[in-house]
């Protein structure tokens, strides 16, 4: 029989669908995604990943932030799906965001050389952990929320708005809110294909 933390995993998707009308408090999303920092494991403990959380006008100015640098780049006669897309995304009630301090991982490549090229690849390990423990947390709580990546195209921009380290790395950005759309069935590729067992 699955357990309770594994039916919660399964229920996490990624939710389109989200509106500004929730029905938890922004403390009780500040606790979920502190809790979530702290205990969410990385390699030689480092604790190098960092979060940014957005509510009201700051989550309004990250999506228009987004909508600007896009509007720059993506060819205007094919802006339409890209604008309804990013106002899919501010409608919802904040955003989080994911980064890696880069000089905690610079620090322990010069203290272990032997593992330096790993240092990287184990600090993007350690943040999907995160950003999996925040997501399913929010689902369990109701929310809808979706993982984005418009770095690095936003990243000066938003580490100046926010006034920001240097060293901190933008990885991912979840926005979240109350759900208003169920997401599609998922459907899965064979297990035989995924997984192997030898006894």
């Amino acid at each position: 029989m699955i357990n309770n933390f594994l039916e919660a995993i399964a229920k996490r998707r990624s939710v389109y669908g989200i509106g500004k009308q929730i029905n938890i408090t922004q403390e009780k999303i500040e606790e979920i995604i502190k809790q979530a920092v702290l205990y969410t494991p990385s390699a030689f403990n480092s604790q190098s990943s960092r979060t940014v959380l957005l509510f009201g006008e700051h989550h309004d100015k990250l999506w228009g932030i987004v909508m600007e640098t896009l509007r720059k780049i993506v060819p205007s006669d094919a802006f339409s799906k890209t604008e309804e897309k990013i106002n899919s995304f501010a409608a919802g009630a904040g955003t989080i965001l994911y980064f890696e301090d880069m000089n905690v991982v610079e620090n322990l490549q010069k203290q272990f050389p032997t593992f330096k090229d790993n240092f990287p690849v184990w600090s993007l390990q350690s943040n999907g952990m995160l950003e999996l423990v925040v997501w399913t947390a929010l689902e369990q709580e109701g929310l809808g929320a979706s993982l984005q990546h418009y770095n690095p195209i936003i990243d000066d921009e938003v580490k100046n708005v926010w006034n920001l380290p240097v060293s901190w790395k933008l990885i991912g950005q979840m926005p979240f809110g109350a759900k208003t759309a169920e997401p599609d069935t998922k459907k899965f590729l064979p297990l035989n294909d995924r997984f192997k067992s030898f006894k």
